[in-house]
């Protein structure tokens, strides 16, 4: 069942190429880089942004391919974007925040993270089109993922069990949503509801024939613009829905920062590409790729 995330078409993204999905500023970069140009990885979700970024600051002659192993900005997902990372492999990453297990693997390395936020992005919980319950509470979330709550009854829907689907360990939801549980320990779940890619995940619970009682997870932009499937849909969280307009008043509870991800000392390129994407124009990429700026 598990098709990983390159059943994605990220190349719809890949900067330079014709008919590019990515974000163009409306004038030239007022940087460009065109020596020692920073090694970028990242998540699934990010590359449509730092595609953008690369596009506006990198020569239109370097390799782009989001899986391409000499890539310059090669998209591996989340947990292999950090382990480039602290192997020296790639000298900025674009991710939400590491997971236990990245941490102490610096931490053991001796290898100082630093995280730096350039945007925002609401953190989804998602059911098949056709289950009844259209909100939840973030105690309800918890409760889902702890096994306090077994069946959609409980929450207004129909008598079934709940099929809570979660990621592998330490991919960025997955990371998220143990930040989210709090102290509340989160359930073992059985193998066949645990997917490698966020793709695979959306897949499974629009499924009508066989998981109309799941429940996944996912973000915004990833699951609204990226894989756009109309078989599932978003529940309001504390009777807030999620959208950019709520992200950006505060109001939708599950708001996490995007970040720009470095390990040690930073070259003079990726800290002038780090103060660009502050920028006016780094933020504008931001906002037009379809997430929320920090600035």
């Amino acid at each position: 069942m598990t098709v990983g995330e390159q059943s994605l078409n990220l190349l719809e993204y890949m900067p330079f190429s014709e008919g590019t999905k990515a974000a163009f500023l409306d004038k030239p970069s007022a940087l460009q880089l065109r020596s020692e140009l920073p090694r970028i990885d990242g998540a699934t979700a990010f590359y449509p942004l730092y595609a953008s970024f690369v596009q506006a600051v990198y020569p239109k002659d370097g390799n782009y391919h989001p899986h391409a192993w000499d890539s310059l900005a090669l998209c591996s997902t989340t947990s292999r974007a950090y382990d480039s990372l602290l192997a020296g492999e790639a000298d900025i990453i674009f991710c939400f925040e590491p997971s236990e297990y990245h941490r102490n693997t610096a931490a053991e390395d001796g290898i100082t993270l630093q995280l730096t936020p350039i945007g925002r992005e609401a953190f989804v919980f998602f059911v098949n089109q056709n289950n009844p319950v259209e909100s939840i509470t973030s105690g309800q979330v918890r409760d889902i993922y702890s096994g306090r709550i077994t069946n959609w009854q409980e929450l207004g829907g129909r008598d079934e069990n709940i099929r809570a689907y979660q990621r592998r360990e330490n991919s960025g939801s997955q990371t998220t949503l143990i930040a989210i549980m709090g102290d509340d320990q989160l359930i073992d779940p059985p193998t066949e509801h645990v997917f490698y890619g966020m793709s695979d995940i959306i897949k499974a619970a629009a499924s009508y024939r066989n998981y109309e009682n799941a429940v996944g997870f996912s973000f915004l932009f990833y699951c609204t613009e990226m894989v756009r499937n109309s078989e599932i849909k978003l529940l309001a969280i504390d009777g807030v829905y999620p959208s950019k307009e709520t992200i950006q008043s505060g109001d939708y509870p599950f708001v996490r920062e995007i970040y720009a991800v470095t390990a040690g000392d930073e070259s003079s390129q990726v800290r002038q590409f780090k103060e660009w994407i502050l920028s006016k124009q780094g933020q504008y990429l931001v906002k037009q790729t379809g997430y929320i700026p920090v600035k």
